[in-house]
Parts: C-alpha cells; sequence; structure tokens
C-alpha cells in the first residue's frame, strides 16, 4: 500500500505546484539532439527540410492521381512517398518509434492493388502521424535550428552585438529624454551617436544578408536621421516625437518582428537550466 500511495502524493504534490504557477511553468517538447545533424551549419544542406518538402510534394501527388486514375503516375510517387517517410527513422532513430509503419505499408498496398478507397484511408492515417509530430516538435524545431544565433557575433573584439543592440536602444530614448527636457545638444549628440552605431550594425547585417538587396540603413532610414535632425534644432516636441517614433519602427521594430523574436525564444530553448530561478517558482 505505501508503495502506491508514495508515488501518488509526490504525483499530486507536482501536480499542485505546477497549477499554483500555471503562468511559471510550462512544458515544451525539444526534438532529439541528433537532428542537428541535417541542418545547418552541421550540414552543408537543409537536408531534414528538403525530406520534409518531399513528402508533402509526394502526399498531393499520391493523393491527386488516385483522383484522376493515372496508374503509372500514382505507382511512381507512392514510391518515392514510401522511401522519404521510412528515411525519418533512419536519419533521426529517435522518432522510429513514432512512424506509423502500418499506415505507409496500406497506401503502398492499395496502390499495387488499386484499392483506392483503401488508399484514401491510409492517408488520411499517415496525414495524422504527420501532424502529431508537427504538433509536438515543428515550432522548437524551426526555432532552434532556423532562428539566428547572434550570441556569437561581435561588433568588435571588445564589443558583442548583444552590447551594441542595447546601447542603440538607450540612444534612442537618450533622444527622447534629452529633446523634452530641452537639451537639444545633448540629444543631436545622441542623434549622431546613433547614427554612426546604425551604420556599423549594417556592416555587420551584412555578412549574413549578402544576396539581399535591400541594404541597412537604406535611404527611408537615412531620410528619417537627416529629418530628425533638423526637428531637433527647429521643429515642436510633436514633430520630434513622430520623427524619432518613425525611426524607430523602420530601423529597429521592422528587424526586430523577425530576428529578435525568433532570437529570444531560441536562447530560452538552449539556454541550461537554472535552478536558482526553478526553485523559486
Amino acid at each position: 500500500m505505501l508503495f502506491i500511495f508514495i508515488p501518488c502524493l509526490l504525483i499530486g504534490l507536482v501536480a499542485f505546484i505546477v497549477y499554483q504557477h500555471n503562468g511559471k511553468v510550462g512544458l515544451t517538447k525539444l526534438p532529439p539532439a541528433s537532428l542537428a545533424q541535417w541542418y545547418k551549419p552541421e550540414n552543408k544542406r537543409q537536408v531534414w527540410l528538403h525530406n520534409m518538402f518531399k513528402l508533402r510534394r509526394e502526399m498531393q501527388a499520391v493523393e491527386y492521381y488516385a483522383e484522376t486514375g493515372n496508374d503509372a503516375l500514382l505507382n511512381k510517387w507512392a514510391t518515392r512517398l514510401n522511401e522519404h517517410y521510412l528515411k525519418i527513422g533512419d536519419m533521426v532513430p529517435e522518432w522510429q518509434k513514432m512512424l506509423n509503419i502500418r499506415a505507409i505499408s496500406d497506401v503502398k498496398e492499395s496502390v499495387q492493388n488499386k484499392q483506392f478507397e483503401m488508399l484514401s484511408e491510409a492517408m488520411n492515417e499517415l496525414s495524422k502521424s504527420c501532424d502529431t509530430c508537427h504538433d509536438n516538435y515543428r515550432a522548437t524545431t524551426a526555432t532552434l535550428y532556423r532562428a539566428p544565433d547572434f550570441s556569437t557575433i561581435e561588433i568588435s573584439p571588445s564589443i558583442s552585438l548583444v552590447e551594441h543592440m542595447d546601447a542603440l536602444t538607450k540612444q534612442v530614448n537618450q533622444i527622447k529624454i534629452t529633446s523634452e527636457d530641452g537639451m537639444t545638444e545633448l540629444a543631436l549628440a545622441s542623434l549622431s551617436d546613433l547614427s554612426d552605431g546604425i551604420n556599423t550594425l549594417g556592416s555587420t547585417c551584412i555578412n549574413c544578408h549578402k544576396s539581399d538587396k535591400r541594404i541597412y540603413p537604406d535611404e527611408a532610414i537615412k531620410n528619417s536621421i537627416s529629418q530628425l535632425k533638423q526637428n531637433l534644432k527647429t521643429g515642436t516636441l510633436k514633430d520630434q516625437g513622430q520623427e524619432l517614433g518613425t525611426l524607430a519602427v523602420i530601423a529597429c521594430a521592422r528587424c526586430h518582428g523577425t530576428h529578435r523574436i525568433s532570437y529570444d525564444e531560441k536562447s530560452k530553448l538552449t539556454a541550461k537550466p537554472n535552478w536558482d530561478q526553478l526553485l523559486k517558482h
């Protein structure tokens, strides 16, 4: 009886703690570490992604040619579907047990026997197995292996990219503070520092955006800086605030909407357990 009571007590205690701290406790399923070998930078190509793209295309082709009754092309795409679905288990052995072998076998058998009603059912089951894995792992996998990692990028040997971005944020706020308090020279000096910092950031961005036709800072950002400079000298507080807001959106927020969100989430997923913080919760 004691052997049953103690585990139940522990489970109940954990459930109570999670319930009491439901705003701070979350469960996230991370993909197996072996998946990393099929993504950049460990692999030169995004092999895992290409296999997923093939599967999606092959499932669509099988369904299409089953509907149109083209046996030759149906067999062609069903053979490819079988190959690339089973390849999942070869690439990530930990996920072998998650494959619906029965469903993929039924797909192959029903195509060979031209049993199209059975094929439709098998394809539905196969789709469900894909959805289950995607629900558990697609978001975290994309965050881990496709989101950029800025933690190792340096502006200079003594300044990291993260530190540089913090400095830019402070300069934006310093412009707002000093302009509102009537300290025009300090506001202009902060704008000059911000402009230099944006240019420096652009020389770092180009390392990844080599083939991107857009440049940073672009003409819109440069024009906004020029207009803000003029407004700080002769414009009203309203003019200054509006132009600073425009600059913050086009020079900061637009990139943050893509990069900062994914980087912050990736940092959380890859961070080592913080036992002090866990005990506090």
